[in-house]
């Protein structure tokens, strides 16, 4: 069992960057790959980016490419979202999850453990 929790969401300004973080719980984190999804109001979960175990593979959604950065430091169990250029169409929940098979996937479908969420508003 993993327990995954979130932190570093708030509110910021367009333009603006944060800083997300998800701590796992467990002693086989580099075995797992690590997503972030997020969930707007009214809309489904959707993909924002995905991480391989040793971070040497990663994926993002067309939508925050080149604004987002996922990355994992595995002796600390963290997996981390860096957002720059924010824009008031990334508020949303912010959902880390872990998948045991360290498939690196789009497909929120697969992921076996996922944490509370931290929520995001970036204002106009």
């Amino acid at each position: 069992q993993v327990q995954l929790v979130e932190s570093g969401g708030g509110l910021v300004q367009a333009g603006g960057s944060l800083r997300l973080s998800c701590a796992a719980s467990g002693r086989t984190f580099s075995n797992y790959a690590m997503g972030w999804f997020r969930q707007a109001p009214g809309k489904e979960r959707e993909f924002i980016a995905a991480i391989s175990g040793s971070g040497g593979t990663t994926h993002y959604a067309d939508s925050v490419n080149g604004r987002f950065t996922i990355s994992r430091d595995n002796a600390k169990n963290t997996v981390y979202l860096q957002m720059n250029s924010l824009r008031p169409e990334d508020t949303a929940v912010f959902y880390c999850a872990a998948e045991r098979g360290g498939r690196v996937s789009r497909d929120r479908r697969i992921y076996d453990y996922w944490g509370r969420g931290t929520q995001v508003t970036v204002s106009s």
